[in-house]
């Protein structure tokens, strides 16, 4: 169990940095989890006040689905409140996911703000083509009746849009969560800027759409997840070594 857990603490660093490279990010109020295997609902999420770019594995804490730390020293025993409630909802209900992402994008939130929500009018939002759920917001997740309430609207599927709020992407392992996120980050880009355009949007017959939900389902199993969660390691691994040898330039980002 100990050798599991500091390899997931390994991996759940890593994808803390991720997001920070792709700027998906809030300061210190976003949260990611992950379910430590073989444990009653444990999980670990972020020490709140740690910026997602400075993460590292100790910097996770380890708490139970009361919301109490595990484990942990005095002095990192603080999560983010809303973190546990939204995080704890999940882990709870869904035992065939093992993270769950919590992002305030601007572009997310801005999808999130729209009467219509998601449209299924470019190929990474036909990914979630009927396979996501909304959630109405009941302001900042602080009280734990909501945590039912959230699941009811995760439903089956991985991902959720939280109305006037931001998004939400899980998966069964921390690489398909990632996927995920970066599929429905993606989509809410392009939907805000083919908005923004001022011309008529195009949308694909229903038929392509669920076409190509299906499509994606049948490439979407953890080996294409674990393919394109290796490839991205490589990003933050490339801008670590160019710390090292002290180049302060700032790397590329999308």
């Amino acid at each position: 169990m100990l050798e599991t857990e500091n390899a997931l603490r390994t991996r759940l660093a890593s994808l803390y940095r991720l997001l920070a490279f792709f700027r998906m990010t809030d300061l210190i109020d976003t949260h990611i989890s992950a379910r430590i295997p073989g444990t009653a609902n444990q999980f670990l999420i972020n020490r709140y006040g740690v910026l997602f770019h400075q993460m590292q594995p100790q910097d996770l804490i380890r708490i139970d689905p009361e919301g109490q730390p595990i484990n942990a020293p005095d002095a990192a025993r603080r999560v983010n409140a809303a973190g546990f409630t939204i995080h704890s909802a999940i882990h709870m209900a869904r035992h065939d996911l093992a993270c769950v992402i919590h992002t305030h994008t601007a572009d997310g939130i801005a999808v999130s703000c729209q009467q219509q929500g998601l449209l299924a009018i470019n190929q990474h939002a036909l990914k979630f083509y009927r396979r996501h759920g909304y959630h109405d917001y009941e302001g900042i997740a602080l009280d734990l009746d909501e945590r039912s309430r959230l699941v009811a609207s995760l439903g089956k599927h991985q991902v959720l849009i939280l109305r006037n709020h931001g998004l939400l992407a899980a998966g069964r392992s921390i690489a398909e969560a990632f996927l995920n996120i970066w599929f429905l980050e993606r989509a809410c880009q392009a939907q805000v800027k083919a908005q923004s355009g001022g011309a008529k949007i195009v949308i694909p017959p229903e038929s392509v759409c669920e076409r190509t939900a299906l499509q994606f389902e049948q490439e979407d199993d953890l080996k294409h997840a674990e393919l394109v969660w290796n490839a991205a390691l490589g990003l933050i691994e490339h801008t670590g070594e160019r710390r090292k040898r002290g180049d302060t330039t700032c790397a590329r980002r999308p």
